[in-house]
């Protein structure tokens, strides 16, 4: 994560924007003092795509049409 002076960002601010749209993290600093920190977006689908994928692997797959083997508390 490259230190950018404010200086230096500003007068190159589309630059810094399209390596942070890349994927780059950029440190903004002004006399050494970090300022703010310029993240890349966040990928919503792949995100949900991920999560999805992970809850997927937790599902029980079974027969759903059969009658069920045990009774239920609740039917009682």
């Amino acid at each position: 994560m490259p230190n950018v002076n404010i200086s230096d960002f500003r007068a190159n601010l589309l630059s810094y924007l399209k390596k942070a749209h890349d994927g780059e993290e950029l440190t903004v600093t002004s006399h050494g003092e970090v300022l703010a920190t310029i993240l890349p977006p966040v990928n919503k689908r792949e995100n949900a795509k991920k999560t999805l994928n992970a809850l997927a692997k937790t599902a029980v797959i079974g027969d759903i049409v059969s009658p069920a083997t045990c009774e239920w508390k609740a039917i009682k």
